[in-house]
């Protein structure tokens, strides 16, 4: 039996499939416009080069950016939302935050660009009250009958409902919600307790806006991907990676489409961070560059880290659901270059995508980009991307530089394409430093894992503007985040508001704590049995969402796997303090703690993906063995060397390769300087230092 990860980017799907006789590794141009067809015809030809019959694979993981791409293009769903009347306006009030404090001329996403137009917004007669969750008035269902029959005049499709105070109790939404489903059969509904049952109505409104925006389109992408799957003769279970670096059921997701908004960066994290791990560090910063974007994460102590709830925005909208911790920004291979109105020198954020992609594909596209200037300079070689089977077009690269940054900028081809490539590592470094350096971390006692296609090309330059301790490049650098998806926990979670304080506790605040983790694992207990988890095989992971009395937003602290009583809350506290000493360098040790929310994940552990190690290398083997040509190449400091290219599969545990150098294998190409040696290790990672 075999398994595989599958994971689609903007240019390149990759795949990685581990079965009893090995790991095999594949890409292909990805498919914007239906994903399916990359990752089926990735999945044919995978197939074929392990040697398995397509019956012989039982599980399929899979990182998409379907509903990234909806959200970024802003073309999902036309959604209808029914919530407490005079509270319609919800959605565009906001926090009444300004995106930029001293700027005139900002844009605010959740005004120009609203989830659920303000005439699709339609209030009805109902009210909760806090802190009890008492009725106070009942829903009048005539007026959710009015509401329904105006969605269907103007055909709407998709219905969220939100109404105020539903965390506390939320009959009233699942009273609508059933008169909706009955009125409107096939549509997508989903409610606010649905998707985040947690206080904050702007959030959560915001949240469960976003799950009926991308809910249609995601929906109908996994069962047709599922579908065809099957009509291919598949009998794997599929499972989607999630924004939290989880994995689950089809299902589940499309249920709760909003989850997946960082399905595909999620796994790079976790291969990034297994990756670190084997090489024996266990502080590292993830840098994932693809085609199109870069995803960078810092993993301290070997932890990944969760984003607080007040920087969980997508697409510039607040999004209510656990996300791995990452800062995303426009730079990737096929980012573009160009010159503004003023003369002006700019890289990204737009990219060239897989159609038409970089001019050096000879696929139409004339704009230069990152991987022409790669090409120019002899980075890359034209006859060796995707090992052969992506020839590129040097003489299209030049062109396309010359035309458009050269002669307006009166310089050079070749300084044309190095300013290209100091200009994408100036935006990359400056991310780096926004997700380390300005949260307290020291890049001086981390390893920079650079992946992605493009990920090597970049990862000493990256390393010297950031001071990271090394780099480490992945076994399969242009695969990690495939890799990850297959070392991906199964994960439900569920979460709950309740508010009192933990400073001043009695027996009746312990007893409500033990009441409602108990109802919160029983509630993952059941989903992990839908699944067919085995009861042995099911760990749960209790959480207190805490804060200072008066601060705006939580830090998250373990819960004791025992009865909480008020002699042991204090565990409680301490977990708090540590996380916020950790977050923000100081704590305030006499503080009132107050609970905000109890979360509860419950979890299956997956087998991890088994790299075999390398053969050690003996007198007899060098890396010369290794050596395919030397080619002239320019490196970041004007030198034009002529620079040995080594084939990455003959390379042995123990080899070193000192720079200047470029190592080829399938899916990258890598990258080191003068002045760079490059250590194989056990497993084929390469650790990049500064030679003595």
């Amino acid at each position: 039996m075999a398994r595989v990860g599958v994971d689609v980017g903007g240019t390149n799907t990759d795949l990685v499939l581990e079965a009893d006789h090995g790991v095999y590794f594949h890409k292909v141009s990805s498919t914007p416009h239906d994903q399916s067809e990359g990752v089926l015809k990735g999945l044919s030809e995978l197939c074929e080069q392990a040697g398995v019959n397509s019956d012989q694979i039982d599980l399929i993981v899979h990182g998409t950016t379907v509903a990234t791409n909806v959200t970024l293009e802003h073309n999902g769903a036309e959604v209808g939302m029914i919530t407490t009347r005079n509270f319609r306006d919800i959605l565009h009030i906001g926090r009444h935050k300004r995106p930029h404090n001293f700027s005139l001329h900002f844009d605010v996403p959740w005004q120009s660009r609203p989830l659920v137009k303000r005439r699709n917004r339609i209030a009805v007669t109902e009210r909760i009250l806090p802190p009890t969750g008492e009725i106070e008035e009942p829903l009048n269902e005539n007026e959710v009958l009015e509401a329904i029959a105006l969605f269907k005049k103007r055909g709407i499709e998709s219905v969220v409902i939100g109404f105020l105070f539903s965390f506390l109790n939320d009959v009233h939404e699942r009273q609508a919600k059933v008169i909706v489903e009955q009125e409107m059969p096939g549509a997508f509904v989903c409610t606010s307790s649905d998707v985040a049952n947690v206080l904050r109505e702007y959030e959560r409104f915001s949240t469960a806006a976003m799950n009926a925006f991308v809910g249609p389109s995601t929906t109908y992408y996994l069962n047709n991907l599922r579908e065809k799957l099957i009509g291919q003769g598949y009998r794997a279970n599929l499972r989607v990676m999630q924004s939290n670096g989880s994995i689950s059921t089809v299902e589940a997701c499309s249920q709760r489409a909003v989850t997946m908004l960082m399905s595909g960066p999620a796994g790079g994290v976790i291969g990034g961070k297994s990756e670190g791990l084997w090489c024996g560090s266990r502080n590292m910063i993830t840098v994932d560059i693809g085609g199109t974007s870069a995803y960078i994460s810092t993993i301290p102590a070997g932890q990944i880290k969760i984003m607080n709830a007040r920087d969980s925005y997508v697409s510039g909208h607040p999004i209510l659901v656990p996300m791995i911790d990452l800062v995303t920004i426009g730079a990737g291979g096929g980012s573009v270059a160009y010159v503004d109105s003023a003369g002006g020198f700019h890289v990204g954020p737009r990219s060239a995508g897989a159609d038409p992609g970089p001019a050096c594909y000879g696929s139409g596209g004339e704009e230069p980009t990152v991987t022409d200037a790669q090409v120019v300079l002899g980075r890359l070689d034209t006859d060796k991307m995707l090992g052969g089977d992506l020839p590129l077009d040097r003489d299209l690269a030049q062109r396309a530089i010359e035309t458009k940054i050269a002669r307006p900028l009166n310089i050079s081809v070749t300084d044309a394409a190095l300013g290209i490539i100091k200009v994408i590592n100036s935006n990359m470094a400056l991310a780096i430093r926004s997700n380390s350096v300005a949260r307290g971390v020291d890049p001086r006692e981390f390893s920079l894992l650079p992946f992605g296609g493009a990920g090597p090309l970049h990862g000493v330059a990256l390393a010297e503007a950031v001071f990271a301790k090394n780099v480490i490049i992945p076994v399969a650098p242009g695969i990690t985040a495939a890799m990850g998806l297959l070392q991906t926990d199964m994960q439900y979670e569920h979460a709950r508001s309740l508010i009192t304080s933990l400073s001043n506790t009695s027996t009746e605040t312990s007893d409500r704590i033990n009441s409602l983790v108990k109802e919160l694992v029983s509630e993952c207990r059941r989903d992990l049995e839908k699944d067919g988890v085995p009861t042995a095989r099911q760990e749960f992971q209790r959480i207190a969402e805490c804060r200072y009395h008066g601060q705006g937003f939580e830090l998250r602290a373990p819960i004791p796997d025992i009865d909480i009583v008020p002699e042991n809350i204090s565990k409680i506290v301490e977990g708090f303090h540590a996380q916020h000493h950790l977050d923000y360098g100081y704590t305030f040790e006499d503080g009132e703690v107050e609970l905000i929310t109890i979360r509860v994940i419950g979890m299956e552990r997956v087998t991890p993906l088994e790299v075999s190690p390398l053969d050690q290398a003996g007198t007899a083997n060098t890396p010369e063995d290794a050596l395919l040509y030397h080619a002239e190449t320019v490196f970041d400091d004007k030198q034009t060397l002529q620079t040995p290219r080594y084939d990455r599969n003959k390379l042995l545990a123990g080899h070193a390769v000192s720079g200047p150098a470029i190592i080829i294998q399938h899916n990258s190409t890598i990258l080191i300087p003068p002045g760079y040696v490059a250590q194989t290790g056990e497993f084929g990672n390469l650790t990049i230092e500064r030679s003595n």
